[in-house]
């Protein structure tokens, strides 16, 4: 059965001189990975301070202003960290007579919170890093 068409001609590439060969290998050979060496030793840790055995926190200090009257220092010391009215009043005097006071060693977090609530009262806090 003859359909009148040309025979189906099939396209090859055009084959260059590297064609010819059987095998090419563009990687001959993985590199060898050298194993490492351990060697026996002592394991140096960083020296504390002597008796440090506590993390670095941030103390929560008060400072003097002349704006807050003494009865209502001690009363916001007392809302805040929940102190006796005597422990209030020891760090109220404290303010009053040294020009501040460090109320507490707390983390970060901690120190934020009470440093902002004192600040809502108006009373002048700050926190610094203790090493």
């Amino acid at each position: 059965m003859s359909t009148g068409l040309a025979p189906l001609v099939t396209w090859r590439p055009k084959r260059g001189p590297l064609d010819n060969c059987g095998l090419l290998f563009y990687f001959p050979a993985m590199a060898a990975t050298a194993t490492p060496e351990l060697r026996p030793g002592v394991v140096e840790t960083p020296k504390d301070k002597p008796g440090s055995g506590l993390e670095p926190g941030y103390l929560v200090i008060c400072w003097n202003d002349p704006v807050n009257f003494m009865d209502y220092v001690t009363h916001v010391f007392q809302l805040v960290f929940g102190w006796p009215r005597k422990k209030a009043e020891f760090h109220m005097l404290q303010v009053h007579e040294q020009g501040k006071s460090v109320l507490t060693r707390e983390s970060l977090e901690k120190a934020e919170h009470y440093v902002h609530q004192l600040q809502r009262y108006s009373l002048h806090a700050t926190m610094e890093r203790d090493e």
